[in-house]
């Protein structure tokens, strides 16, 4: 029997479909700064160290502090939270209080904050095997809250949830569309990180780099 957020989120893109053809006002895709065209990509690609991922031993999202404070009582989610929504209006304390997120790994759009993850393109463990089980916390911390590079996105949380900590031979957005987009990112994150691929995720994100 289907969930009641199961249902939610049907209706959710149902009702997306239904406004195809019409101007939609007030709501915007997220898009992170810094996405690369396909071509910088496929460069920044070529250029990756191809190796096994690492071990997981010794791994922990409290090793990669995140969701700091950025000043004027936000932190790192209610910044994107501001950046990736429409019409996000904030309390004294920044988190919103209303305003619309549509995400564009699943083409769903919400209103509630609660509804929405922020999404490390990269994810946190990934990140550890591929590298950064030997960096600093310094380091760590400052790539969980990166808002410089195409590393954090508003998204739908149970998608969010569902992508877990999975390379793009794993995993991949629902929506076709956004592949190219999404190989891009994950490119761009790793290359300017120094994180390596393995040959199964350099393979997937050429594939998914050619429907640019």
């Amino acid at each position: 029997m289907p969930t009641t957020r199961t249902v939610r989120n049907s209706l959710t893109v149902l009702a997306g479909v239904a406004l195809l053809g019409s101007v939609t006002v007030g709501v915007a895709d997220a898009t992170p700064p810094g996405i690369p065209s396909a071509d910088t990509a496929k460069s920044q690609l070529a250029g990756l160290t191809v190796k096994p991922d690492g071990s997981q031993d010794g791994y922990s999202r409290d090793k990669f502090p995140h969701w700091i404070d950025q000043g004027n009582s936000c932190n790192t989610r209610e910044m994107v939270l501001k950046r990736d929504g429409t019409n996000v209006q904030v309390g004294s304390d920044c988190y919103p209080t209303s305003g619309k997120w549509t995400s564009p790994y699943d083409g769903a759009t919400w209103s509630s904050p609660s509804d929405v993850d922020i999404d490390h393109v990269v994810p946190l463990a990934d990140a550890w095997r591929t590298g950064a089980s030997s960096w600093t916390q310094d380091q760590r911390q400052a790539y969980a809250n990166d808002l410089s590079d195409p590393q954090l996105i508003a998204v739908t949380d149970n998608v969010n949830q569902e992508k877990g900590d999975k390379s793009p031979d794993q995993w991949k957005p629902p929506s076709t569309g956004y592949w190219c987009t999404y190989a891009k990112m994950w490119v761009t994150v790793k290359y300017k990180f120094k994180l390596t691929v393995n040959s199964a995720e350099k393979s997937a994100l050429t594939d998914m780099l050619g429907r640019c």
